[in-house]
């Protein structure tokens, strides 16, 4: 049987280092799944998992299915974190208070919600900050600067020691990344208009470089970093579609290159560098590239990258659709094959129809097609080796992983919107099933289809030939 569907599929050339001769209208992709060449990367992980309320985590056994690696904790339960979670007024509620007392800290919540990711195999990225306050031109009440810099760095202190050393009652927990608030640039540099930080770009400045300093002496085997960057559109001219450019663009690039160089200055922790992007799958590639870029030249070649807010171009009337799905695939794939080291899809929860909440139907509580994209590429991450691929056009999104013993798997997604022809070749193995997204199907086997029509997601499953 398994002899009838190879002789089925695509117009495959199955010998090793083959030769295809095809019309140049075909894609012509080469993989020879012997060759290893890095790892594939933790880019798969998301923003606040799927909680229904305070204590009901049963939705993430679906982050655990898929593999997920991390989960940012950021918005963490929606507005001011619910009041009990991961924020920093959630967890010491009396900045006055003693913070070497544990009795003022309230871990109650936030312990579940850590627990309940731990116990589904999810690392949780702990933000040291608060929510977004949306509304915070009518009133702001938890994004000002603290009062004192250096007591808010020492309750940062015994939070990660309750949850990495065991302190309060607490575990011992592996959280290796420990972020400084996000986007404190957030809408320009007018204060009545920012969302996340009411005071001044050297203020926040000020404020990173006496908690990063602390932190990092307290913590040196952990990774302090920040500080969730809107994002560099300005840099590379990619839009939102259907609206005019953003007046704070600049202003995101201004405090980019002004905190690098006062981090350089100072010699100040910066572990990784977490950056945002809502642009295109081609614009998140852009805005990478710019981050890496000009770390480089501020003298940060070692910092990490963490993409831990994107999601492409979103739109309300593209959740649950193949197209979303595809769109997601397509961003994988440019992650991995980007400078980025992590990366974080804002975001999981579940939620009525919203444009940032793509994986979940809050109706049927069943994950939407765009759930497969993170369980194609979860498939990839198994394999754990990634391995180069040739002949792979413009205008296709793709990816190979290999285990280095006789498994691999190819990742491809079509976001172009035309049908694009397909030849694989392939060495050291066969291309063995197809696994399909589009319009009628999701996860499902099809015989080896000789092209790919837009909006669609394939993973290819390649093995040793007999």
């Amino acid at each position: 049987m398994m002899h009838r569907i190879r002789k089925s599929m695509w117009r495959i050339a199955l010998c090793l280092a083959a030769t295809f001769v095809c019309s140049p209208a075909e894609a012509v992709i080469q993989v020879d799944i012997r060759r290893a060449e890095g790892i594939v990367k933790p880019v798969n992980g998301v923003g606040q998992g799927p909680s229904m309320g305070l204590t009901n985590f049963s939705m993430f056994k679906y982050l655990g299915q898929a593999g997920i690696p991390y989960c940012r904790l950021h918005d963490v339960g929606g507005s001011f974190g619910m009041n009990v979670f991961v924020d920093i007024p959630n967890v010491f509620r009396d900045f006055d208070a003693d913070e070497n007392d544990p009795e003022n800290y309230d871990f109650t919540f936030t312990d579940l919600y850590l627990k309940a990711l731990i116990d589904n195999g999810v690392e949780p990225y702990y933000r040291l900050g608060v929510t977004i306050e949306n509304a915070a031109k009518t009133k702001a009440y938890r994004i000002h600067p603290p009062k004192d810099y250096s007591k808010w760095a020492r309750i940062c202190e015994h939070i990660i020691r309750h949850y990495t050393e065991g302190w309060a009652n607490g575990y011992e927990w592996n959280i290796t990344h420990w972020e400084i608030w996000n986007e404190p640039e957030n809408s320009g540099p007018d204060p009545k208009n920012n969302q996340m930080w009411t005071g001044t770009w050297q203020q926040f400045m000020d404020f990173y470089a006496t908690a990063a300093t602390y932190l990092k002496k307290q913590f040196p085997h952990l990774k302090i970093g920040g500080y969730g960057s809107c994002g560099f559109y300005a840099d590379t001219s990619i839009r939102f579609e259907h609206k005019e450019p953003n007046p704070a663009y600049k202003y995101y690039i201004d405090c980019f290159e002004q905190f690098l160089a006062y981090a350089r200055d100072n010699h100040l922790p910066l572990d990784f560098c977490s950056m945002h992007s809502y642009a295109t799958v081609f614009g998140a590639s852009e805005h990478v590239k710019y981050c890496r870029r000009k770390l480089d030249e501020y003298g940060f070649k070692d910092t990490e990258i963490d993409v831990n807010e994107w999601l492409p171009s979103p739109k309300l009337e593209l959740i649950g659709t193949a197209k979303q799905a595809a769109m997601l695939g397509a961003e994988l794939v440019m992650l991995q094959n980007s400078a980025a080291t992590s990366a974080m899809l804002y975001d999981a929860r579940i939620d009525a129809p919203n444009a940032y909440a793509p994986l979940w139907n809050a109706n049927t509580m069943e994950p939407y097609k765009a759930y497969s994209a993170f369980l194609m590429f979860n498939e990839l991450r198994k394999l754990g080796k990634s391995t180069p691929l040739q002949g792979v056009p413009s205008d296709l999104w793709a990816t190979a992983a290999t285990d280095g013993q006789g498994h691999g798997a190819i990742m491809l997604s079509n976001i172009t919107g035309k049908t694009v022809p397909l030849v694989l070749t392939t060495a050291g193995g066969v291309c063995t099933e197809a696994v399909i997204v589009d319009e009628e199907h999701n996860m499902d086997v099809v015989p080896m289809p000789t092209e790919m029509k837009p909006n669609t997601l394939l993973l290819l499953r390649l093995n040793a030939g007999e």
